[in-house]
């Protein structure tokens, strides 16, 4: 009997695209496409039982084991450091890290900057590289008023084609990091489910390879 391992999948569009590479590549499970309020779908045969979570969440059940492997955006490894092994990117979910700001924005040396972001960590992290003084604004949703309305200088949020920037008069003033889709394993189940992971590993390379 194969080995089965625990899959955490993150809900929505990118779930969607990450299970037709799991697909693809040989691990299917008929059952997950099925309606209904089912939560966890499994195909023995295949060895995997997948889960649907929020997207922020993956990491989370990945890092205390309810998950053998997951697929996080590079966004929440980044913010929220989980003790977990990346061990592929998937080269979806493709987007960026940036600072936006109004247009004609100009930084002042002798001001601490304001920044408006979900991403207080990796904010934090970038900025402390510059060595610039800023004062972290947390917002949980519409970072884009946030200059607007003069709550802040600037925002550190996920960029993926700028609509949003432009239609509300902002331009991305800095890339702090290209975001994409990654494999993670539980530090645990990679030693002892080691075998079964790269079974995993080499199919995705495959399908990636394929397309």
């Amino acid at each position: 009997m194969k080995t089965m391992l625990n899959v955490a999948l993150p809900k929505g569009r990118l779930g969607e695209k990450v299970y037709a590479m799991f697909e693809r590549a040989g691990f299917e499970c008929p059952s997950i496409k099925e309606t209904g309020r089912k939560l966890i779908f499994e195909n023995p045969e295949a060895g995997v039982r997948y889960f649907w979570v929020k997207p922020s969440d993956v990491a989370i059940y990945v890092e205390h084991g309810a998950a053998d492997i997951g697929v996080a955006g590079k966004d929440i490894l980044l913010e929220y450091e989980p003790d977990v092994y990346e061990l592929y990117d998937l080269d979806i979910g493709k987007c960026r890290m940036a600072v936006a700001a109004k247009k004609g924005f100009r930084y002042s040396a002798d001001k601490t900057l304001r920044v408006a972001t979900k991403f207080s960590n990796i904010t934090r992290n970038y900025y402390a590289s510059q060595g610039r003084d800023i004062d972290i604004i947390h917002l949980n949703g519409s970072i884009e008023i946030a200059p607007i309305l003069g709550l802040s200088d600037v925002i550190v949020d996920i960029v993926e084609t700028g609509t949003t920037l432009k239609e509300n008069d902002l331009e991305v003033f800095e890339t702090i990091v290209p975001i994409s889709a990654r494999l993670i394993a539980n530090k645990s189940s990679f030693k002892f489910k080691g075998d079964a992971i790269e079974r995993i590993m080499a199919g995705l390379e495959t399908e990636k390879a394929d397309k």
